[in-house]
């Protein structure tokens, strides 16, 4: 298990109980290795708001009560010990960050301080400590950071960052001199036979970076000074932060290549991350000689007993990650929980454990997007009689649509597993059929689940009803033919965004000839509703395509072939446009409920048909709902 940030951490930097049940479900789902989260060695540097400490001889009880549990269900542990340094947040202790160099860290907007000789000496010594303390905790190694040109240890290893003309740098074996004294310093205080794990960029795939050979050249040095595993990452932050939390469709298991370099050249174990959400693809990666170990993170996530289900060969019963990054990246930049779309008990792993009913009951749920699949799923394990009715001819709902863009075909993995699992439940599916308040009457059910979700949102605008416009939902259903020609479409958020992806051609091939494609946004820039590793890879492929992007812009009226529209307080219009595609949100679709709440004793109303948000609130309504009757 790779390490990922949790904010769970109690406030003086021990492990809360909730943080020790989460890694204890996965744990018990059968990782060999937990590489638990970052862990801070210098109390002045704090990572984020709250993350693990190893500053201090008082955290080792606490470290000693986590590993106990993790060793309990035969897992081992090893903390990644780190320095934030350029990234460490200077208000939360009024330090200023620091870093080999004074250069402005990208993620901080801050300068940072050059380190002294000095300086240097002392936080060497704080990272010995940190790894002696480790080990009287028990924990089996640790983990040193030095990846992604980021934190201390990364960023002196990386020309882009360290920019030093002492023994520290302005050379490969400068650079590397930081890390070396580090491990000399872990051999020191934690004994020569206690594992070290570097994590590393295998290349950093940035101009001025640090590249594979570098990494060649310097990973046998690592191994004489006493490096016992490495852990191969690549790229940087936050330039390629994407790499580091690769999306729905990059390619999976992208670092392999440099790990199977890296593995050239030493005679260590080396472990392989980013993108491996099957263990089909991880054995393949073993099989192939890449790696001799196989790091997962999200999907770990999103299936704490995704080793174990592996192993009994139930491959169909593993939750799968498909890198949407809505719940576990998302829900964190926004200053949320860590959560996960698929698995809404994430953190809440004793609080959601799913027991059986008091009472079976009679339950009827209307709709077979994801909100209502995850609430008929969760009734009938909990012993309920669930029948599940969808109007269309296949389940999934709206998510359906998600899936169509480019590269986002593995979104179709979430309802393809919640549709064998609705099943292998027993509840009973009937496709093409809608409810109504006659056939609840016919029923009779002690429970309505109304997940309805949503229709595409159609403002009252002047000539909204020409035949021109037509909405982004259609296009993407396939009711609607576009192309070639010139396509406006109303509304740059992720959908809009999306569907000018998929349409946009040059006109290269003359088979399918050109489509021109303009967007045209209300607010200052386009998919600010987007994850942000999905923006950074989506806006180059929009300028590639040439697609011509209007902001602060409002529709007035839609013409016969164009619209009419307001910007900087200035009136003006678009012509000759052949197709126009409305992608201006959602709104709720729910006449269910109302006509039904004085027939049923318990209502429920969750998803998009409550509110228009994203699945990550459909499938956790649906959850909570599935537990609660």
């Amino acid at each position: 298990m790779s390490p990922m940030v949790t904010r769970w951490v109690a406030d003086d930097g021990t492990f809360s109980p909730k943080q020790i049940d989460y890694y204890e479900a996965r744990a018990r789902g059968g990782v060999g290795l937990i590489i638990s989260e970052f862990t801070v060695i210098d109390e002045l540097f704090p990572y984020l708001w709250a993350t693990p400490g190893l500053w201090d001889d008082k955290f080792i009880p606490s470290f000693r009560r986590f590993v106990g549990v993790m060793h309990a269900h035969g897992a081992k542990v090893a903390p990644q010990i780190c320095h934030p340094g350029p990234e460490s947040l200077s208000f939360l202790k009024g330090v200023q960050p620091v870093g080999p160099s004074p250069v402005v860290c990208k993620t901080t907007r801050q300068v940072c301080h050059e380190l002294t000789k000095g300086e240097i000496e002392h936080t060497i010594i704080k990272y010995g400590e940190a790894a002696r303390r480790a080990r009287e905790a028990g924990c089996d190694a640790i983990e040193l950071h030095a990846a992604h040109a980021y934190g201390l240890a990364g960023s002196f290893l990386s020309p882009l960052r360290n920019k030093r003309t002492d023994a520290y740098g302005g050379s490969v074996d400068g650079r590397l001199k930081f890390i070396v004294e580090i491990i000399r310093s872990i051999r020191a205080k934690a004994g020569h036979d206690f594992p070290i794990i570097l994590r590393i960029s295998g290349d950093e795939l940035i101009p001025g970076g640090r590249n594979l050979s570098e990494t060649q050249y310097i990973a046998p040095i690592l191994v004489k000074e006493g490096v016992d595993a490495f852990h191969i990452s690549a790229g940087v932050v936050p330039e390629l932060f994407w790499r580091q939390l690769p999306p729905t469709g990059t390619e999976l298991g992208l670092n392999a290549p440099f790990s199977a370099a890296v593995k050239e050249v030493v005679d260590v174990p080396v472990i392989v991350v980013g993108r491996i959400n099957d263990p089909r693809l991880a054995e393949h990666i073993l099989d192939r000689g890449q790696a001799d170990l196989v790091a997962m993170g999200r999907a770990l996530l999103a299936d704490p007993e995704l080793p174990k289900k592996a192993s009994e060969g139930r491959f169909e019963d593993i939750a799968p990650c498909t890198g949407c990054g809505v719940g576990c990246l998302g829900n964190l930049v926004t200053g949320g929980p860590l959560t996960c779309v698929i698995n809404p008990a994430l953190g809440r792993e004793k609080e959601m454990a799913i027991t059986p009913a008091a009472r079976p009951k009679k339950v009827l749920v209307a709709g077979g997007g994801p909100g209502g699949l995850e609430a008929a799923r969760i009734a009938a394990l909990r012993g309920h009689q669930v029948t599940l009715f969808e109007k269309e001819a296949r389940l999934g709902g709206q998510y359906n649509l998600a899936a169509v863009p480019p590269l986002k075909q593995e979104l179709s993995l979430l309802v393809k597993y919640l549709s064998v699992q609705v099943e292998k439940a027993g509840v009973r599916v009937e496709l093409n059929s809608e409810v109504t308040p006659e056939l609840v009457d016919k029923l009779k059910p002690d429970v309505v689940i109304v997940a309805t979700g949503g229709t595409a949102l159609v403002p009252a605008l002047p000539g909204v009803n020409r035949k021109i416009a037509v909405t982004a939902h259609d296009v993407l259903a396939g009711k609607v033919a576009i192309g070639p020609g010139n396509v406006l479409i109303v509304g740059g958020g992720m959908v809009g965004c999306e569907v000018a992806d998929m349409l946009a051609d040059q006109g290269d091939n003359q088979i399918l000839g050109g489509t021109a494609v303009i967007i045209l946004e209300m607010l200052p820039n386009i998919g600010l509703d987007m994850q942000p590793e999905f923006r950074m890879l989506l806006m180059p492929r929009l300028r590639e395509r040439g697609i011509r992007i209007i902001t602060s812009a409002t529709v007035k009226e839609i013409l016969e072939d164009g619209v009419i529209f307001i910007k900087d307080g200035h009136e003006e219009a678009i012509h000759e446009m052949n197709f126009l595609i409305l992608a201006m949100g959602t709104k709720s679709f729910d006449e269910l409920s109302g006509k039904i709440k004085d027939k049923v004793s318990e209502v429920y109303v969750i998803g998009d048909a409550k509110q228009p948000r994203k699945v990550l609130q459909a499938i956790a309504e649906g959850a909570e709902v599935g537990r609660k009757i």
